[in-house]
């Protein structure tokens, strides 16, 4: 079995005892820290998205690693009487102030549940109330993305079992509302549905709305945060669902978005990733390849391309660490799919360094290609979740690696059966005719062994698209007529562009090299 990598997380140590070692006093408030609050509060009154903005990335970040590395920020309620104790201003704040929680320190059970209660006071506040805000997208996909992670983490903590307090099983007796599913799919599909996107994304189709022109915002004074809410709830709600492993819903939830254009969700750049991402491994699930392919060699030339406007970012980390979790799901696709074609020489380059040995070796089969297949899998996989409560009965066990051992398997099984097509494409790329007689004989097989391998090959290189029909994924096919095996290969298209533009690259490279050496 491979190395489950990061699946388990950081251990809960942060508690109260720990918080007055370190000094930290939640009510006293630097001035840096008054002075952030009371000009956030002003710009969001003013609805100033471009200072809002600023803040919220630049200023919030460079505060949290001057003054608060290992501590959390002031409390809510020390800060609340500078901004006259503004209801939805102290939410924002809140929710900002649990995500420095989760992304500094390690959250304790209390603190995750509070967590929770906030989310649900902000939620209920911008579904029932008139909110007259404009908030950047950055901070709105970061909202849902904070949610959705929250709740995988709490899933991932809640079913470690083994070593909980009697304290803490208590306590997750006592909310065990917190984090439901049920909760999280219910208010994701609220802001879907109460903010009307998909009607409103319809209407643009037919240049009825500007919603995508103005990147979701609201020129005419109006609010753009249930709006661009529920736009990034259909992204939550692919990235829950790929968590759950039900592929199929989760790219329904994603329909209404067409991935093929720039969209809202290509705004922010951990939006952009988090959808073709998900998008890309729920069809490689579906066994829909070429759709994975094509984004996923589409998402890691933007990458590759911008990676370096981002390198002051928070979240630089986290773009590095998904490019490469896509480029190891690239390789599984091209090796279950070869479809070279679809891919970019600069991408392709890129991943023949990576994965050039081991996708060699994936072509095998043997058990050394599934160990790979394994690795691969569960480097680049999504982090599971079985989302129910825990049986609190004695002996207490932990089912936190359940659902990504039922996914890997289910993956392996896919792939165990895809074994012997490796085989049959060799020949069939050889041959344009060819009988079932000779193809049985190189293949070592008898007759009906192949009709079965070749039906097997039908079937695993079609899948279902999003609209109901049967695709092709192969790059080899044919069809048998009369004993006689006919091959129909699609002409790949020959790309010259590429080649001549990385060997300027490489020229001038060359050319500055050459002007920095001093001749004597």
């Amino acid at each position: 079995m491979a190395t489950n990598y990061d699946y388990e997380e950081a251990p809960a140590t942060y508690d109260e005892a720990h918080r007055q070692d370190l000094g930290y006093d939640p009510n006293f408030v630097p001035d840096s820290v008054k002075s952030l609050v009371v000009h956030l509060y002003r710009h969001i009154r003013e609805k100033n998205v471009y200072e809002i903005h600023q803040m919220y990335e630049i200023s919030f970040q460079t505060l949290s690693d001057r003054l608060f590395k290992d501590t959390p920020w002031p409390s809510v309620d020390a800060v609340a009487h500078f901004v006259d104790n503004d209801q939805v201003f102290c939410l924002l704040y809140r929710e900002m102030w649990f995500r420095h929680i989760y992304a500094r320190l390690s959250p304790t059970l209390k603190q995750r549940i509070d967590s929770w209660d906030n989310y649900c006071s902000l939620f209920q506040v911008v579904l029932h109330s008139v909110v007259n805000m404009q908030l950047p997208n950055q901070w709105l996909w970061d909202m849902v993305d904070e949610f959705v992670y929250q709740f995988q983490s709490f899933c991932q903590y809640r079913a470690k079992m083994k070593n909980k307090t009697e304290q803490e099983i208590a306590l997750l007796r006592q909310y065990d509302q917190a984090w439901n599913v049920y909760g999280v799919l219910n208010y994701l599909q609220a802001f879907v549905e109460k903010s009307n996107i998909i009607q409103i994304l319809e209407q643009e189709k037919e240049g009825l709305e500007q919603f995508t022109a103005t990147d979701g915002y609201d020129y005419s004074g109006g609010s753009n945060v249930l709006k661009v809410l529920g736009y990034f709830s259909m992204v939550g709600l692919l990235r829950v669902h790929c968590l759950l492993g039900d592929y199929q819903t989760g790219l329904k939830c994603l329909l209404p978005i067409d991935i093929s254009q720039q969209g809202v969700y290509t705004s922010v750049i951990g939006s952009h990733i988090t959808t073709i991402y998900h998008y890309g491994f729920a069809n490689l699930m579906l066994r829909r390849y070429v759709d994975a392919i094509r984004e996923f060699n589409k998402m890691l030339l933007y990458i590759y391309k911008t990676k370096q406007y981002h390198q002051k970012s928070p979240q630089y980390e986290q773009i590095l660490k998904k490019n490469e979790q896509m480029y190891a799901l690239l390789a599984i696709c091209l090796s279950l799919c070869p479809q070279v074609k679809l891919v970019e020489e600069t991408v392709n380059s890129q991943l023949r360094e990576k994965y050039g040995e081991k996708m060699a070796r994936m072509q095998r089969y043997d058990d050394e290609a599934f160990a790979i297949y394994d690795e691969l899998f569960s480097y680049a996989c999504p982090k599971f979740i079985t989302p129910s409560a825990p049986s609190f009965e004695e002996p207490l066990v932990n089912y936190n690696q359940d659902a990504y051992r039922l996914q890997l398997k289910l993956f392996l099984y896919e792939v165990k059966q895809q074994q012997l097509l490796s085989g049959v494409r060799t020949f069939l790329k050889v041959y344009s005719t060819i009988s079932l007689g000779k193809l049985a004989n190189y293949m070592e097989v008898d007759d009906p062994t192949l009709r079965t391998i070749l039906l097997t090959y039908k079937h695993k290189t079609h899948a279902v698209d999003s609209e109901g029909k049967v695709i092709s994924n192969a790059d080899v096919d044919f069809y048998i007529d009369d004993d006689m095996i006919h091959v129909v290969e699609s002409k790949p298209v020959k790309r010259y562009g590429d080649y001549f533009l990385r060997q300027i690259v490489k020229l001038e490279g060359v050319i500055n090299d050459m002007d920095r050496i001093k001749l004597d």
